[in-house]
């Protein structure tokens, strides 16, 4: 079994992201409005931007987690498949701290 991280482009420019077992049906439930009390019910209409498949709910979990905590830049970078742009933003993020 596949599972998916996702981002969501809404309706009022903000991206959601998420992950799921099951991506159609997923996207489908934020389509409809399915779940009254998620981010995207008063966001919508909604646009699938980015999705990557992987082999652990974990994985996933994890993937999520990270990418919610990148800036909007990094994530728009990363959805054009620009990792030199991610890794440069990256390093922007973390300046070095060391010393002489």
């Amino acid at each position: 079994m596949a599972f998916w991280v996702y981002i969501l482009r809404c309706a009022d420019g903000s991206y959601y992201t998420g992950h799921t077992d099951n991506l159609e049906k997923r996207i489908g439930e934020h389509t409809t409005g399915a779940i009254a009390s998620c981010y995207t019910f008063k966001r919508r209409p909604l646009e699938l931007v980015f999705s990557q498949d992987f082999p652990t709910r974990e994985e996933a979990l994890a993937s999520e987690q990270q990418i919610k905590g990148w800036s909007r830049k990094k994530k728009e970078a990363m959805m054009r498949g620009d990792w030199g742009e991610v890794s440069r933003l990256a390093q922007s993020a973390h300046p070095s701290t060391g010393s002489g």
